[in-house]
C-alpha cells in the first residue's frame, strides 16, 4: 500500500483547488493511503472527507516554528513514499526536503527545491498563455498519472446538504460579498445598489466568516429587503458550498467562495477588480459569467493578491462596473 502526504498550508481557496490532485491520486491509485497537511483553520474543507486517511494541521498562528517541528517528527515517522508540495515557501520545503520520503516533488521556486527528487517548473500566466491553478497542481502529478487535471471538489455530507435544505424552499441566490483584500472586494455601496434591483420574491443569502457580520449588516441595513439575510459566521465551509450548490446563481469576489462554487459546480458570477481571471484562479463551473470593468485602466492589475488600498486612489476598476453587467447572469434563469 503506497503511502502519500499532500502539503497545502496556504489560504483556504489554495485547499480548495489542491483538491484535485486527490481526487486524482484516488482515481489513479485507489489503494493508496493519502494523507494531506494544510493549516490550522481549514481543516473542516476536508471534513470526513472519503478519500483521506489523515488530515494533519500545523497551528501556524501558536508556537508556529515549535509546531513545525511536531509536524516533520510526525512526518518522518509516518515514512511517506511520495510527498507532494503543492507550494513554494520555504517552510513547506522544509518539510518536504526533510521528510524521510522515499520520493518528494514540488515546484523549482521552492527555496528547498534541490533537496527534493523532482522539482517541476512553476508556470505563471501570462495573458496570450493561460494556466489555470489547478493545471500548475496537475504539473506535480502529471508523469505520474496523465496530463488532464482534476477539477476541485469538496465532498458536503448528507447532514450538510440536511442543515441548508430549509434555505432552499424558493428561489434564491447567494452573495459572498468579502475578501481579505481592499482591492479584490467589490465595495459595499456596489452591493447595496445591486441588490437593490433584483426582483422581488427572490431570497438573497449573504455568506462568509464571523468576521464579515458586520459587512453583512451594512448591507442589509441599507437594502431594507425582508428577503435579504445574513449567514455570515453561521455556516461552516462545507454547509456554504451546499447552500451554493443550488443557487441560481452565487455572486463572488475573486476569493475562495469561487473556489466553493467550482467545488460542487455550482452557477458562478465572479467579480475581478484590481486581479485578472488570467492569473489562473478563474472559475471551472459549467455556468460561470466573469464581470469586469470595460474601461481600459493602465492600472490593472495592480498585484497578484490585491492591496489594502487601491494604489492609484480612484478604485475605477471596481466602481466603473454596473448593476447591469451584474444583473445579466440571472436574468435568463428567472425569464
Amino acid at each position: 500500500m503506497q503511502k502519500i502526504l499532500i502539503i497545502q498550508t496556504a489560504f483556504i481557496g489554495d485547499v480548495v483547488l489542491a483538491t484535485g490532485i486527490l481526487e486524482k491520486l484516488h482515481k489513479f491509485f485507489p489503494d493508496a493511503r493519502i494523507d494531506f497537511l494544510l493549516r490550522k483553520g481549514n481543516e473542516g474543507l476536508l471534513r470526513h472527507h472519503p478519500f483521506l486517511n489523515q488530515l494533519i494541521v500545523w497551528d501556524k498562528k501558536v508556537g508556529k516554528f515549535r509546531d513545525l517541528v511536531r509536524i516533520l517528527k510526525l512526518i518522518r515517522e509516518e515514512k511517506y513514499d511520495r510527498v507532494i508540495n503543492v507550494q513554494r515557501f520555504a517552510t513547506t520545503g522544509f518539510l518536504t526536503a526533510f521528510s524521510g520520503a522515499r520520493e518528494t516533488r514540488g515546484y523549482d521556486k521552492n527555496p528547498f527545491s534541490r533537496f527534493f527528487t523532482k522539482a517541476i517548473p512553476h508556470i505563471v500566466s501570462v495573458t496570450d498563455k493561460y494556466k489555470h491553478e489547478i493545471d500548475r497542481c496537475n504539473d506535480l502529478i502529471k508523469d505520474i498519472t496523465d496530463e488532464k487535471a482534476f477539477l476541485p471538489k469538496l465532498h458536503p455530507s448528507p447532514a450538510d446538504f440536511s442543515e441548508v435544505e430549509a434555505l432552499k424552499s424558493g428561489p434564491y441566490i447567494v452573495i459572498a460579498p468579502a475578501s481579505v483584500w481592499f482591492t479584490k472586494q467589490y465595495p459595499v455601496e456596489k452591493w447595496i445598489s445591486f441588490i437593490k434591483i433584483l426582483p422581488a420574491g427572490l431570497k438573497i443569502y449573504l455568506i462568509g466568516a464571523p468576521s464579515d457580520q458586520a459587512l453583512a449588516q451594512q448591507i442589509i441595513e441599507n437594502v431594507r429587503n425582508p428577503d435579504l439575510i445574513s449567514l455570515c459566521g453561521k455556516l461552516d465551509f462545507l454547509r456554504s458550498a451546499a447552500l451554493m450548490k443550488d443557487a441560481l446563481m452565487n455572486y463572488v469576489n475573486d476569493s475562495a467562495p469561487m473556489h466553493f462554487a467550482s467545488s460542487v459546480n455550482a452557477p458562478v458570477t465572479a467579480i475581478y477588480c484590481s486581479t485578472m481571471p488570467w492569473f489562473g484562479f478563474g472559475p471551472l463551473t459549467d455556468h460561470s459569467t466573469i464581470i469586469q470593468t470595460t474601461e481600459q485602466l493602465s492600472c490593472r492589475p495592480c498585484g497578484l493578491h490585491g492591496h489594502k488600498s487601491c494604489p492609484e486612489g480612484h478604485f475605477k476598476c471596481a466602481l466603473t462596473i454596473t448593476d447591469n453587467q451584474l444583473l445579466l447572469p440571472i436574468n435568463s434563469p428567472l425569464s
